[in-house]
């Protein structure tokens, strides 16, 4: 069918003929070129392929009863979708007129239907339904931002992985999932060896490059669904390792180790001449004795023997031994 001079789609489902006749030559003289349907099954179907703006609904047809044309139709409507009914009816019950907006009705035309009538009724249906999708659309857009807003806040600004603010808030959210399960958590607490220095050396700019490189390994390390890398702080990250014990949380760190020193980038105070980092490991199974703070402790307490020990390299540590 071809779409009306304004755009609009105008469905009217009709069994009379000559009332058809009429309400197709008064949208006619509205602009408007209506789809046409006889009875309900054909009108439901006209629905699915072309989505009409409104439909003109009688309520007695010969197949489907109009009550329950409009019932389908509801039910078949999507969350963004709104297709404005008015129900035609010779019947003047309060009742008979209360059941049609029950059923998802909006509007009713009473027989025999006056021109003047019909327009006013049309018209006012379809600013209704541009105000609709105008709040649809609106509605959209908001939750697009707010999803977006939700992504920042949660993201670090300048490498793109977990920033502190979502490490507190997913590390507890893990170790409460393996607090059920009775499986260990393990952290991993990642420092960029003389990262001061190379600032010194290189420059803030080439220091931020040199972080991004290195979160873009810490995120590729740890791929699972309920991992989490974060940026901790300055040039310090933390990985969140569900299920994973303490011989597991080494050989992933190890292999960071491994990875990073792989991308060779220049670092002048190191012995290897190139951007190392040291990693501090702690593992244990939660419970409600235990704490996951204390936990971080011990990661943290490893990573400051690892740099204590040379440098470019994993320590292990035991939950609550930060002495």
């Amino acid at each position: 069918m071809e779409k009306s001079s304004d755009g609009l789609k105008v469905l009217v489902v009709e069994d009379s003929k000559v009332t058809m006749k009429v309400l197709c030559n008064y949208l006619g003289r509205m602009g408007i070129t209506p789809l046409a349907s006889e009875t309900g099954a054909e009108a439901i179907d006209i629905y699915h392929r072309e989505q009409p703006d409104i439909i003109l609904l009688d309520a007695q047809l010969p197949d489907i009863d109009g009550f329950d044309v409009a019932l389908k139709i509801r039910a078949l409507e999507k969350a963004a979708d709104w297709t404005a009914i008015i129900f035609l009816t010779s019947m003047s019950k309060d009742e008979d007129l209360a059941r049609g907006i029950e059923v998802g009705g909006d509007d009713y035309l009473m027989k025999p239907i006056s021109e003047v009538v019909l327009k006013a009724k049309v018209r006012a249906m379809q600013r209704l339904v541009e105000m609709q999708r105008s709040l649809v659309r609106v509605t959209q857009q908001l939750n697009a931002a707010n999803v977006k807003l939700r992504h920042l806040s949660a993201t670090d600004g300048l490498t793109g992985i977990a920033n502190r603010r979502m490490y507190d808030e997913l590390a507890i959210r893990e170790w409460r999932r393996c607090e059920r399960m009775g499986k260990p958590l393990a952290l991993v607490m990642v420092d960029v060896d003389h990262f001061k220095l190379f600032n010194d050396k290189y420059g803030h700019q080439a220091g931020d490059e040199c972080l991004k490189k290195v979160a873009d390994q810490v995120g590729k390390v740890a791929p699972r669904a309920t991992d989490l890398a974060a940026r901790y702080g300055g040039e310090e990250f933390v990985l969140v390792l569900g299920e994973t014990d303490t011989d597991g949380a080494k050989w992933i760190a190890n292999r960071l180790r491994q990875q990073v020193s792989e991308l060779n980038i220049p670092h002048y105070a190191t012995d290897s001449r190139h951007v190392t980092i040291s990693c501090g490991v702690a593992s244990v199974v939660p419970d409600e004795k235990l704490a996951l703070d204390t936990l971080l402790k011990s990661a943290d307490h490893a990573l400051y023997r690892a740099k204590k020990a040379g440098r470019d390299q994993v320590g292990a540590g035991v939950y609550g031994a930060v002495g």
